[in-house]
């Protein structure tokens, strides 16, 4: 009778997984979140917290009209520790995004290096995705350090790397993030486990 009951979930399983399509969606990315959540020195609490805030805090950005059409912002938190990045034209609208930011729970530190500039181009952010896989790269062959461990976020050349690391892994990463063609500066938002 067991058997038979987990032969029947196993198929009603199956078959939603296959008509449904944000299931299968839903499924890899908790999957794909547990495996994140297991190589950070985050608690799971912290991690969600970090998720939420950066969702608050784009959500700012896109409903203010402004911000919205003139503005390029990227939120990253790690940790309670926010770095702004991007364009804003005035330091109004910059310091706008970070009063928002102060604004938000969980919230305990604020890193803003939002750019007083216009919007770059689609090139430009284009330079610095490719710039950031180049630097993931670089980080797992020469440092070893687990890719989880280290958020890595590129504006303009900039590098911004942000962890939960020791300092020797900090060290490690800053030196080799050096070494990478094309990268501008090294900007450390580490938090230190030692």
């Amino acid at each position: 009778m067991t058997l038979r009951i987990f032969s029947l979930i196993a198929l009603v399983l199956m078959s939603v997984v296959l008509l449904t399509s944000c299931v299968a969606t839903i499924v890899g990315t908790t999957a794909v979140t547990a495996v994140d959540v297991a190589h950070d020195r985050r608690t799971v609490g912290s991690y969600i917290d970090d998720g939420a805030i950066e969702i608050k805090i784009r959500e700012f950005v896109v409903r203010d009209p402004e911000l919205r059409k003139n503005a390029h912002i990227s939120v990253t938190s790690l940790n309670g520790i926010v770095l702004l990045t991007g364009e804003a034209p005035t330091i109004e609208l910059r310091n706008k995004v970070e009063a928002a930011a102060k604004n938000v729970g969980g919230v305990r530190q604020i890193v803003n290096e939002i750019r007083v500039a216009g919007k770059t181009a689609l090139f430009s952010r284009a330079n610095d995705t490719w710039l950031t896989s180049k630097v993931k790269a670089r980080l797992i062959k020469d440092t070893g350090l687990d890719a989880n461990r280290v958020k890595v976020v590129s504006e303009y050349g900039n590098v911004y790397l942000l962890g939960v690391v020791t300092r020797a892994e900090g060290t490690a990463a800053t030196d080799t993030v050096r070494k990478v063609g094309g990268v501008v500066r090294v900007v450390k938002v580490f938090e230190y486990t030692d």
